[in-house]
């Protein structure tokens, strides 16, 4: 019995000192490796990659931007639902565990050696809490190894220690990645559903909490049964926490799995170049890192519902344009019909995503009279196509606007000289005059010829619409700002303001007649007008009005050029322009959002304003970081009313022009709608100022025009300068662009006449002398005049030198006399 205990104790001494080596063993491996363990308190000031969203003026979404499509919430922003919905899927015992599940660890090891005695080779189970998985995604990497999982349990037991639970899946539900480049529950929800995630049922909150498993198993559309039975299984362990009733699990259950995945980019309809505008702004101010993962809110100058308008008005513009020239070029592509089903090869084939109205179509059999066709198969939300076929025809009728066939000689008498079997072609859909649609397509192809328009907000140059071209899936070049062109005579207004500014007056009367201008080169330049016609002395205005060439130059000429392009490089127009006289036709070069801005100046009285797209920019706290409007308001920080006056804007920005020039020049530019180049214009029905421009050989056709409250810049012309064609004037093909939107921006306005400044005379002159004259008299035009330049009762023509009366001055009987060519002139 004796050597039995002590047997025993020597026994237990070993045993003993066994154990306090396997500790000491244990000790050492665990300091080993903490020792290199990352800095777990680096979590406190945990800043993930956010998504930069960009908001419309009216706070709807155009765009996102992010590399990691995520938006961070605090756990109070999380509801209950979709916060259980996890914990039922991930660490039901979240609440109650010190970091670790000690009671999963040991089912996990005894899964693991079944799995290895069995010669199993599955990947180990590794019974992970959500706070291991945070020190996993945050601290460690994803290496499935013994090692791994003990410093993630370690650092599990510190997280917990240092942390809240609140805290710990606050950091859990924002960073998890959840598939499609989603990370976290708030950018998922958006993306999987364009919900938030207050919006969530239990089965999408279900949806959600399967994927951290393994998001690519459970993909709505390469596995939707799997994905459909890992949510139900969620939704069961719910009920069995008591999350949701049995009811509510069941019906929950039935729901089919509905994903509508969104894309990242532009959102809202029409919105492309103007989204694609401010995110290189964006990029520009703050870096493209700051842009992609800095979770910027900007708030944009964009008014949809103008946006909308503006895009219209330019595709309609286009399309007549394209039409009037009657050339069809080609078709979209051709197909082999005999290699496959129609439905299938026509499928492979990408339309112009963002013209939604037009489809694809693939012409099926074609005679003289019509075109059998078959239209392109939807497309669904997985990215497969619908096995339904529709079918339709193209009436002869419905193309008469082709004229002629490129590379092909010969009239066009039928459908079959323009289409043939095979051809993929754009459709649309006839409207009746209701604007109704009806069972009958319109063949349609992209226009060649395209160009842009802007409109801007004239007191704040906030630009409430932009449009770069027809179709930014087609050409991402934005012809509003990218585009350097010439004005032509959409620049005249202001080699005009300089004049008014400089002493001339609206009556001042200049000579249109021949000029010739010995140039740098020894070249002669003989400056023409459009009409190749001369009309002699002119006022100012009717020099605005009927857009004179001859009659700019020789008032460029009298000024004096260096002057003229002061104005331009004041009003933003041309940075450093030659002072040569051809400038001051508009031969400059300069972008529609310059152009627009400076008749901005013009329209708001004279004040400089600068362009923006964008009015604020937050940073991921909501703390404002950037502001474009900078005016001051005095009383602005009363907290509350008393009945004291409203607060008053301090407008200090320059003063570019004086405000009575820039009523008068928006008073003769006002006659060019009613009287002068672009009278269709007068069909907007409201106070309308505004400049037609033309280039040489009408390469490049614009129109320049405000209401009171309102400018807008159209251009028109090919990217490559070619001639529009004879007859393709500003008038012509920009004007109606700029009146069919202005008809639809100022539809549910009242008419608004433009404000005339105090101190301006309004006075009766003959509207072709610049004299005074008797009120109601024929050809009388009420005349802006500053205080002290009221009209006189003879004039001086500059540019000419008269032998009648003193030199250069007329009397009404001399004028009489060279009106009527007696007067020796010609």
């Amino acid at each position: 019995m004796k050597s039995l205990l002590k047997f025993l104790g020597y026994l237990f001494g070993f045993g003993a000192v066994c154990a306090l080596v396997g500790a000491a063993g244990v000790a050492w491996y665990v300091s080993t490796i903490t020792k290199d363990l990352p800095d777990y308190t680096a979590l406190k000031n945990y800043e993930p990659p956010v998504m930069t969203r960009v908001h419309a003026g009216d706070g709807s979404l155009i765009a996102e931007y992010a590399e990691q499509r995520r938006m961070f919430l605090p756990i109070q922003g999380i509801p209950d639902l979709l916060k259980n919905a996890f914990l039922s899927a991930e660490d039901k015992n979240f609440y109650h565990h010190p970091g670790i599940d000690i009671t999963g660890i040991a089912r996990a090891v005894v899964v693991n050696a079944r799995n290895v005695l069995a010669g199993n080779s599955r990947r180990p189970v590794g019974a992970s809490t959500i706070t291991q998985q945070v020190a996993k995604n945050f601290l460690l990497t994803n290496e499935v190894s013994y090692e791994r999982k003990i410093k993630e349990a370690i650092l599990a037991l510190r997280i917990e220690d240092a942390y809240t639970k609140d805290k710990i899946l606050e950091l859990y539900l924002n960073e998890i990645y959840l598939g499609m480049g989603a990370y976290g529950v708030a950018g998922a929800s958006l993306l999987y559903f364009d919900k938030s995630v207050h919006e969530l049922s239990i089965a999408e909150c279900a949806y959600l909490a399967a994927l951290p498993k393994a998001p690519n198993n459970y993909n709505p559309f390469r596995n939707p049964e799997g994905a459909i039975t890992r949510r139900n299984w969620v939704i069961d362990r719910m009920v069995e926490n008591g999350y949701v009733s049995e009811a509510d699990g069941e019906a929950a259950k039935a729901e089919p799995l509905k994903v509508t995945p969104r894309e990242t980019g532009a959102q809202l309809e029409a919105s492309e170049y103007f989204a694609e505008e401010v995110r290189r702004e964006v990029a520009e101010m703050y870096g493209k890192e700051r842009l992609y993962n800095g979770g910027l809110s900007v708030r944009s100058t964009l008014d949809p519902k103008l946006q909308a308008e503006a895009r219209k008005a330019l595709m309609d513009g286009l399309i007549r344009f394209d039409h009037e020239h009657g050339t069809w070029r080609r078709p979209v592509a051709t197909i082999d019909l005999n290699a496959g089903e129609w439905g299938g090869l026509l499928s492979k084939i990408e339309p112009l995503e963002d013209v939604p109205e037009w489809t694809l179509a693939v012409v099926l059999d074609v005679n003289a009279k019509e075109a059998a066709i078959g239209i392109r198969p939807t497309q669904l939300a997985s990215g497969s196509f619908s096995t339904q076929r529709k079918r339709g025809e193209i009436a002869f009728d419905q193309m008469k606007w082709v004229k002629r066939v490129k590379d092909k000689s010969g009239s066009v008498k039928g459908a079959d000289d323009v289409l043939n079997v095979g051809d993929v072609v754009y459709v649309t859909r006839e409207e009746d005059p209701a604007g109704a649609l009806r069972d009958q397509w319109v063949l349609q192809q992209v226009p060649k010829v395209s160009g842009a328009i802007v409109a801007m907000d004239p007191f704040t140059g906030r630009v409430l619409a932009m449009v770069g071209g027809f179709s930014y899936a087609q050409s991402e070049f934005n012809r509003a700002t990218q585009a350097h062109r010439q004005p032509g005579s959409s620049f005249k207004p202001f080699v005009y303001a300089a004049a008014l500014d400089n002493g001339y007056t609206p009556s001042s009367v200049v000579m249109d007649a021949p000029i010739s201008i010995e140039q740098a080169s020894g070249e002669v330049w003989s400056p023409r007008n459009f009409g190749r016609k001369f009309y002699g002395p002119s006022t100012l205005r009717t020099g605005i009005e009927k857009s004179r060439n001859v009659m700019t130059v020789r008032l460029a000429q009298d000024m004096g050029m260096p002057l003229v392009a002061e104005y331009a490089r004041r009003f933003g127009i041309v940075d450093d322009m030659l002072p040569v006289l051809s400038m001051a036709l508009g031969a400059g070069e300069t972008t529609v959002l310059r152009m627009t801005t400076a008749y901005s100046m013009i329209a708001n009285g004279g004040r400089k304003v600068t362009p923006t797209l964008i009015d604020r920019i937050q940073d991921r706290y909501g703390r404002t970081i950037y502001k474009h409007d900078a005016r001051e308001c005095d009383g602005c920080e009363a907290v509350d009313w008393h009945g004291q006056d409203e607060p008053t804007l301090i407008d200090n920005s320059e003063q570019v022009l004086d405000p009575m020039t820039a009523y008068q020049i928006t008073s003769m530019m006002e006659g060019v709608v009613q009287r002068g180049t672009a009278t269709s214009v007068r069909a907007v029905g409201r106070p309308v100022a505004g400049k037609t421009g033309t280039t040489n050989d009408e390469r490049d056709a614009w129109f320049m025009g405000f209401s009171p409250n309102l400018t807008v810049g159209v251009f028109v012309g090919y990217d490559t300068p070619l001639p529009l064609g004879r007859g393709q004037t500003g008038g012509h093909v920009a004007a109606p662009i700029f009146t069919e939107f202005m008809k639809a921006a100022l539809a549910d306005k009242p008419a608004v006449e433009f404000r005339v400044p105090e101190g301006i005379h309004l006075i009766p002159i003959d509207g072709r002398t610049g004299l005074r004259a008797t009120a109601g008299s024929p050809g009388t035009i009420l005349e802006a005049f500053k205080p002290g330049t009221a009209p006189p009762d003879n004039y001086s023509i500059i540019g000419y030198e008269g032998d009648m009366g003193a030199p250069g001055t007329v009397t009404p009987e001399a004028d009489r006399a060279i009106m009527t060519g007696t007067g020796g002139l010609y």
